[in-house]
């Protein structure tokens, strides 16, 4: 190790893993209120008859590029069709 790494320098460095702990903290404090937000809007969505399994479904194919989607989709259909599982 370095002479130049005395207590000071641990202190600082303490200081800013510190600092980058808590603002992790903060973050996921965030997180779990908006995670719990979605739950809310989920509930609200079921309350007017939806169904919130296939709003998931939708939200999660609307995150994907186009191109990804549409292989996914692809190979859904090919395997589902290999399995005798497709609509005629």
């Amino acid at each position: 190790m370095d002479e130049d790494n005395g207590p000071s320098s641990t202190s600082v460095a303490a200081d800013h893993l510190r600092q980058i702990i808590e603002r992790i903290e903060r973050l996921e404090e965030e997180k779990k209120e908006v995670a719990e937000q979605i739950k809310e809007v989920y509930a609200e969505a079921k309350g007017h008859g939806f169904d919130t399994k296939t709003l998931r479904k939708i939200v999660a194919i609307r995150k994907k590029d186009p191109n990804e989607r549409s292989e996914e989709e692809a190979m859904l259909d090919l395997y589902l069709h290999a399995l005798g599982m497709a609509p005629a």
